[in-house]
This record gives C-alpha cells, structure tokens and sequence, in this order.
C-alpha cells in the first residue's frame, strides 16, 4: 500500500490522539460534568462533529481516554521477586504517577466522581481498583516467602497491604496536586519500608 493510501489513515490516528490528549487535562481540569466537547473540540482545533465522529459522545471520550491511559499504566508496571525489589515497582509506579499531573489529576477527579453508582466511569473504576488490588497481592504473595517466616506467612493478609499501599498511594497523589511542594515520595517511602513489617502482622493483631 503506497503512503498516499495510508494518509487518511495516519490523518485519522493523529486526530484521535490529539483529541485524547486534549480531553485528558479538560476532564481532568473540570471533571466529567464540567468539561465540554466544545472545549475539547476547540482546543484540538476541530470540530464538535469531527470530535463525536471518533468517539461518539462525550461519555465515549471520556471512557476511551480512562482506557488508553490506564492500559498504557498497567503497560509500565513491573513485578518483583522480593520484597525490596516489589517495594522499588511501587516507587517506581508513584513516581511515574505524581511525575505526570495531567494523567494524576485525570484519575484523581474521575475516581472521585465515581463514588456515584450512576456514574459513566462507576464500573470502569470499581473494576480497576479490583483488578489492581488482584494484581499487587499476587506480587506480593510471590514474593513473601522469601522474606517471612513459613509459619506467619499464612496468616499474613496481604490483601490488606495491598490496599494500604494503593490508599496511600491515592492520598499522596490528591496531597501532591494540592501542593505540589510536598515531600510526598520520602512519606511514600516510609510506607514501603515498613511493608515486610506489615505483612508479618496476622490480621487482627494488636501487638
């Protein structure tokens, strides 16, 4: 196929990922309610039309951009055969994260937003946080056998500290978009420190 033929073809792809940047900061600036495809289309220098051509509605943008960008997340994630090597993929996740404010403040408005049953991204959002708690407690339940003691690993509740870890992660990042001069890396460090401690606590402990 000649490149004459596959102009339209790239002309479209650039449009769509124009219009996917540009609704990444207006959602994530104003929220689902608040943003506007007439915003969206102007700042991509399009159309309304052109605009609902590619994704079909302002609820159909909004879920193409949560998807591609959570796809491209879960693209960069890593796993670690220890504790400290699992501790260094979270780092590395929340720095990634809280490097990019656009992206950050995309996730943080919509998740608040879709506390509301009869929200567009409600499913979508329930469905990653549990995909992702899945995920980081299978990592970490591969990786505490070499780090616990054989008779607490058992009764360590993983999955707690894997939502630990994603609450603190999603705290840090609502404190960093308020102020941005918080050391919120060296708190986030802290926790992951602490995370073979945690994980040897049986659930429900007090000691």
């Amino acid at each position: 196929m000649s490149s004459r033929a596959r102009g339209p073809y790239a002309k479209s792809a650039e449009q769509r990922r124009r219009i996917l940047d540009v609704a990444q900061d207006v959602f994530g600036r104003r929220g689902s309610h608040g943003a506007s495809l007439r915003e969206i289309a102007d700042l991509a220098g399009m159309s309304q039309a052109g605009v609902l051509h590619h994704f079909g509605s302002k609820t159909g943008l909004l879920m193409a951009v949560l998807e591609e960008r959570d796809q491209a997340s879960r693209q960069q994630a890593d796993t670690g055969a220890t504790w400290d090597e699992q501790a260094q993929v979270a780092r590395s996740m929340f720095e990634r994260a809280i490097a990019d404010r656009g992206l950050t403040q995309l996730f943080t408005t919509v998740t608040a937003e879709s506390i509301v049953p009869s929200h567009p991204a409600h499913d979508f959002t329930v469905a990653r946080y549990r995909r992702t708690v899945a995920e980081f407690t299978a990592a970490l339940t591969e990786a505490a056998p070499a780090e616990l003691e054989p008779a607490a690993a058992p009764a360590t509740d993983l999955e707690g500290v894997a939502r630990l870890v994603m609450a603190a992660m999603d705290g840090l990042q609502l404190q960093h978009l308020l102020d941005p001069d918080a050391n919120v890396l060296g708190a986030f460090d802290i926790l992951l420190e602490a995370l073979p401690l945690l994980a040897s606590r049986s659930p429900g402990s007090t000691d």
